[in-house]
């Protein structure tokens, strides 16, 4: 496929560190994964997009449920991390599939379910993508949104997108939920009680998994280390610099 040259950073930025994203337990596990799979068992949808799939963990949980699971991302490398993990898993159902958020090769209302976890932060074009999640999806299916969230204090805000993308060129924002609903209404979609969760980063983890290069590893240490009272205290930041971040999951 041809991949636009400004997106190239995105289609190549994980595909060096595609297996410590399938091995990752921040990615693979948690109680948002918990509840995604309570709401898949309870609806069961016979088709299902993992949208921005990573290291293919919501795919892997919508495997049990679900007659065909599409693994769609921009990486190449993160596709055959999936792929090669989903067969030694035994998700005979599990297809992968190429390209951009933004431009989704299916046909309307090809899915029963659209589901996606920690991508949209990295969207270009969230209304454009959400528009062609909304498309694809079957009326009155089920979509699922988690995702990290920005919070409502303008300090937090900045140094949480400042972190970000320090630590990965890739990101371009972490929504508030209130953009998170104003975006999901315009798509089309109609959005539940979000449901609220804390995620703990150890540091060293977060930058490892992405390979952020040694000097900006020195520069995020130092503004944890330096940063104010009310970083502190909303971020848990410790000694080490390990944080804890706000998280969501919003059902349509």
């Amino acid at each position: 496929m041809n991949i636009p040259p400004h997106r190239a950073p995105e289609a190549t930025g994980f595909d060096a560190h595609a297996l410590a994203y399938v091995t990752s337990p921040v990615h693979s596990a948690g109680q948002d994964m918990d509840d995604l799979a309570t709401i898949l068992a309870a609806r069961r949808p016979a088709r299902v997009l993992d949208l921005v799939t990573g290291g293919g963990h919501v795919a892997f949980r919508a495997a049990k449920w679900a007659d065909r699971v599409v693994a769609y991302d921009l990486s190449a490398s993160m596709l055959a991390a999936v792929e090669a993990e989903a067969g030694k898993r035994g998700h005979r159902n599990i297809a992968v599939s190429r390209g951009m958020v933004e431009d989704l090769p299916f046909a309307d209302h090809s899915f029963d379910a659209v589901l996606t976890r920690f991508s949209a932060h990295h969207w270009r074009d969230l209304p454009r993508a959400l528009a062609e999640a909304r498309r694809v999806l079957q009326p009155g299916g089920l979509a699922v949104f988690i995702d990290v969230v920005a919070p409502p204090s303008p300090l937090a805000d900045t140094w949480l997108q400042t972190l970000e993308l320090m630590r990965d060129r890739s990101h371009l924002r972490d929504y508030s939920l209130a953009e998170w609903r104003a975006a999901l209404k315009t798509a089309g979609f109609a959005p539940g009680t979000p449901r609220a969760y804390r995620l703990p980063m150890a540091f060293d983890a977060w930058v490892a998994r992405i390979g952020t290069p040694a000097p900006l590893v020195a520069a995020l240490r130092l503004m944890l280390q330096s940063a104010p009272g009310e970083i502190v205290a909303h971020f848990n930041v410790q000694a080490d610099g390990s944080f804890t971040i706000d998280t969501c999951l919003i059902e349509g």
